[in-house]
C-alpha cells in the first residue's frame, strides 16, 4: 500500500445526496444539487491529467426502493481513471443529510478497511461540506495525508439567516442539527491544509465567521464550466424542450425570462414572481419560464418543496398570470444546456434571485450559452459578474429593482449582445474545466512532501498476530470490584492465544504500570497511556516512536499554556502530571469557563488542539492528531486487526471517540452519565447492565464475542 509515486491518487470524499456518473438527478430534493455535478465533474477532469493516476470519489452506499439501484453499485467507472466508491455508513436508506451525522464514523471506519484493500493509499484528501470534512480530518490524521476541503455552503451563514427569518435557535437545531455541523466545520478549518473557495466573498463574508480563521490557508478557485456542453445555440439548432412550454404560454415566440433552481425557499422563486407579477412592462416584453426541480404529485415532496410549489402555483393565481408562466413538472439533467440555448435563441435572459448565492454555477452556465444574467449582489455572483462584465447584480428582495434589471436587457438590444459576446468570452477565459484543474493541481502539489506515510511493517516482530482484541480502561473499568477483575483476567488469559489485550488510559505511563502491578493485572499487548499522546507494546513495553513524530504535528504547547494561564478556575496539575503531549489542568466548574468556551479561545487564536474534560474536573489539552480512539485506529491499522473485532469498554468522555465507528463497544454500568448520554442512540454501543469489569464481561456474552464476535440481531 504504498504512497510513493510520482503519480497522484487522489481521493474525494462527498457523502450526502444522489451520486451517480449519469442523469443527474438535480433538484429532486435539498441535498442533491450543484455540489452533486461539480464532484462529479471534479473527478473526471482531474482524471485527465497524465500526474494523476486515479481519482476516486468516495460517497454513501444507498440500498433503498424510494431511490434507483444505482446508488447500490459499489463502485460505479466514470473514466478510465475515475471511479465513484460507494461506502456503508448505518442502514441503507436514503436519509438527508442532517441525519447522518452519528454514522459517519462508521464511514469513516468502513472507507479505511476499503483502501487498506487498495494497492496504494491516496496522496490527497479533498472533502466536500461539513459531513464528509468531519471523516476528512479523522481520515487525513490516521493517515498523515494532506487534507483539502471546500466547503460548499456553512452552517454558521446558515444559522444566521434562518434566525434572521424568525426562526428560534431551538427550531435550528432540531431541523438541522446545526451546532453539530459548526463543530466539525470549526474542526476542519483547525485541521485542513488549504480550503478551497469559490469566490473571495466566501473567504471574507463566510469564513470570517469562524472561530479558526486562517486567510492564508484558503485560496479561491472558481468551478469550472463544460464549455462542450454549455455554449450558444449551432446552427438550425432544433429545441425539443420547447414543447414541454407551449401548453403554457399564450404567445410562446416571446423572449423568456429563466430561473433555475431546486425548489427551495431560499431560492427567492416567489419574489421573482411577485416581481414579474407587477410589472405590466416586464409582461409584456417576455414570459417567465421557472425550472425548480422534478415533480409527479407536489404532495409526494419533502415539506418544503410542497410548500415553495403551493406558493408558486397560488401566486401565479394571485397575479393571473396564466398563459405568462411556464412551470414544467420534469426535466432530464442533460436537458439543462438546451434550456439556456432555448432562451438565448429567443432573445431571453437569465435570473437567479436567490437570497444568496455560495458560488452561481448557473451563472456560468447561462453565461457561456450567451444569456445575459441578472443575479443576487449577496455571495458568489460578485465576482463572476466582476470577471465576466455578463451582467448585472441585484438585491434579491428588491422587486423593482429586479424588474428593472430585465426590462434593461429585454428592451436594449445593443446591450443585450454586448453583455451576451462579454459571457462567452469571460466564462471561456476564466471558468473552463481547464483552468479549474490546472489551478486546482497547482495548489495542491505544494502540499506535497509535507507528511511521513505511516509505517507498513509491524510495530515490533514479537508480537503475534491475533484477528480480534479487547481495549478497556483502568479506572472505570478494572478497579473497584476485584471480584470481577479476577473474573476477567481470567477470561483474558484463557483466550490469549487468539485475542489481543489492550489498555488504553488517561493516566501516565508509569501510574498505569503502577496500577496494574497492584491490581495484579497482566501486562497488555498494547498499552496506550496519556490519553492516547503514547503506545507500547509487547512485554518489554516497547515504544511506538513513529507515533510520537505522527501527533507532533502543528503541536504548540507553549502558546497554550500562555493563553490558558490567566484563566480563572483553571490550575495546572504537578508536573510529574504533564507530559511533552499533553497539558493538564485541574477544573473548577464554579468559576472557570465552560469547556466550548475554552475551545472557542483556542480556535481564535489558530491553535489545533484536542480539548477534553473528564468527570467535571480534570482538563487536558494534546495534540489534535492524539486521542484514546485516533492512537486505537492507529494500533489496529498498525496490527492489522479489523475494527468490527475491536471490543471497547470505556465509562467516560475521554472514551467516546474509541467506541463510535465499528468498534464493538460497551459502556459499564459506572459510567460517567452526562459525559457519555450522547451516546444512547448510536449503533454498536452496548449499555451493560453492570459495573466495572463484570459489565466488560456481560458485553462478551452480548457479542459473542469469542466465537461471532458481532452485534447480534435486533
Amino acid at each position: 500500500m504504498s504512497r510513493h509515486t510520482e503519480k497522484r491518487y487522489l481521493l474525494l470524499i462527498s457523502i450526502h445526496g444522489l451520486i451517480r456518473g449519469h442523469d443527474l438527478e438535480l433538484g429532486r430534493d435539498a441535498d442533491t444539487g450543484g455540489q452533486i455535478k461539480y464532484v462529479i465533474d471534479l473527478a473526471r477532469n482531474l482524471a485527465l491529467f497524465d500526474d494523476v493516476d486515479q481519482v476516486d470519489l468516495v460517497t454513501r452506499h444507498i440500498v433503498d426502493p424510494v431511490v434507483s439501484d444505482d446508488y447500490a453499485q459499489a463502485i460505479e467507472p466514470l473514466s478510465d481513471k475515475a471511479r465513484i466508491i460507494r461506502i456503508d455508513a448505518g442502514s441503507g436508506d436514503y436519509m438527508p443529510k442532517e441525519q447522518l451525522w452519528d454514522h459517519l464514523d462508521s464511514f469513516m471506519d468502513n472507507l479505511v478497511s476499503w483502501l487498506n484493500e487498495q494497492h496504494r493509499m491516496p496522496d490527497l484528501i479533498h472533502t466536500h461540506y461539513a459531513d464528509a470534512g468531519y471523516v476528512g480530518v479523522r481520515l487525513s490524521n490516521l493517515l498523515s495525508v494532506p487534507l483539502v476541503h471546500t466547503g460548499h455552503s456553512l452552517g454558521r451563514d446558515k444559522r444566521k439567516r434562518l434566525l434572521a427569518r424568525g426562526l428560534s435557535r431551538e427550531e435550528v437545531e432540531q431541523t438541522y442539527n446545526i451546532a453539530r455541523r459548526i463543530d466539525a466545520e470549526e474542526e476542519i478549518l483547525a485541521n485542513a491544509d488549504l480550503v478551497i473557495t469559490s469566490t473571495h466573498n466566501e473567504i471574507e463574508e463566510q469564513y470570517g465567521l469562524y472561530n479558526y480563521y486562517d486567510p492564508q490557508r484558503m485560496t479561491v478557485i472558481p468551478p469550472g464550466t463544460d464549455l462542450e456542453q454549455f455554449h450558444p445555440p449551432l446552427q438550425n439548432e432544433r429545441f425539443a424542450f420547447k414543447q414541454q412550454l407551449e401548453h403554457f404560454l399564450k404567445e410562446p415566440e416571446k423572449p423568456l425570462i429563466l430561473a433555475l433552481s431546486r425548489p427551495d425557499e431560499r431560492k427567492n422563486i416567489l419574489t421573482l414572481i411577485e416581481a414579474y407579477g407587477e410589472s405590466k412592462a416586464l409582461q409584456d416584453k417576455a414570459n417567465l419560464l421557472i425550472v425548480a426541480g422534478v415533480r409527479d404529485d407536489i404532495t409526494d415532496l419533502d415539506k418544503g418543496a410542497q410548500t415553495v410549489f403551493t406558493n408558486i402555483l397560488l401566486l401565479i393565481d394571485s397575479y393571473d398570470l396564466y398563459g405568462r408562466v411556464a412551470i414544467p413538472k420534469s426535466h432530464r439533467a442533460d436537458e439543462v444546456p438546451e434550456i439556456y440555448r432555448l432562451v438565448m435563441f429567443n432573445k431571453g435572459v437569465f435570473i437567479n434571485p436567490a437570497l444568496t448565492e455560495p458560488f452561481g454555477l448557473t451563472l456560468l452556465e447561462a453565461a457561456a450559452s450567451g444569456l445575459p444574467v441578472v443575479a443576487t449582489e449577496n455571495g458568489g455572483p460578485v465576482d463572476i459578474i466582476a470577471n465576466c462584465k455578463c451582467g448585472k447584480l441585484v438585491n434579491p428582495l428588491d422587486k423593482n429593482e429586479i424588474a428593472q434589471a430585465l426590462l434593461n436587457y429585454l428592451s436594449d438590444h445593443d446591450t443585450w449582445n454586448c453583455t451576451s459576446r462579454n459571457g462567452i468570452k469571460g466564462v471561456r477565459k476564466y471558468y473552463s474545466w481547464r483552468a479549474h484543474t490546472e489551478n486546482y493541481l497547482g495548489k495542491v502539489s505544494q502540499l506535497q512532501g509535507k507528511y511521513e506515510p505511516l509505517p507498513e511493517s509491524k510495530p515490533i516482530k514479537a508480537i503475534r498476530y491475533r484477528d480480534r482484541a479487547i481495549f478497556t480502561d483502568l479506572d472505570q473499568n478494572l478497579i473497584g470490584n476485584p471480584p470481577a477483575l479476577d473474573k476477567f483476567i481470567a477470561v483474558i488469559r484463557e483466550n490469549r492465544k487468539c485475542v489481543s489485550f489492550g489498555i488504553a488510559t488517561g493516566r501516565r505511563f508509569d501510574s498505569a504500570l503502577a496500577i496494574m502491578t497492584k491490581h495484579r493485572i497482566p501486562r497488555p499487548d498494547v498499552l496506550i497511556s496519556d490519553l492516547g499522546t503514547r503506545i507500547h507494546y509487547g512485554q518489554n513495553l516497547t515504544e511506538d516512536d513513529f507515533w510520537a513524530d505522527h501527533i507532533d504535528h502543528d503541536w504548540v504547547p507553549r502558546r497554550i499554556k500562555k493563553l490558558l494561564s490567566a484563566l480563572p478556575g483553571l490550575t495546572r496539575q504537578i508536573k510529574s502530571e504533564q507530559t511533552p503531549f499533553k497539558i493538564s489542568y485541574y477544573y473548577s466548574v464554579d468559576k472557570a469557563p465552560s469547556l466550548d468556551e475554552i475551545i472557542t479561545m483556542i480556535r481564535q487564536k489558530e491553535i489545533t488542539a484536542n480539548v477534553s474534560l473528564s468527570f467535571g474536573q480534570f482538563l487536558d489539552i494534546i495534540p489534535a492528531r492524539a486521542s484514546k480512539g485516533q492512537a486505537l485506529r492507529y494500533v489496529a491499522q498498525r496490527l492489522e486487526i479489523p475494527l468490527e473485532h475491536i471490543l471497547v469498554a470505556g465509562g467516560s468522555g475521554a472514551d467516546e471517540d474509541m467506541m463510535r465507528g465499528n468498534t464493538l463497544a460497551v459502556v459499564v454500568e459506572n459510567r460517567h452519565h452526562e459525559e457519555l448520554s450522547q451516546l444512547d442512540d448510536v449503533d454498536r454501543i452496548y449499555f451493560a447492565g453492570q459495573s466495572h469489569a463484570s459489565g466488560i464481561m456481560e458485553a462478551l456474552a452480548h457479542y459473542d464475542f469469542f466465537d461471532a464476535c458481532r452485534v447480534p440481531d435486533a
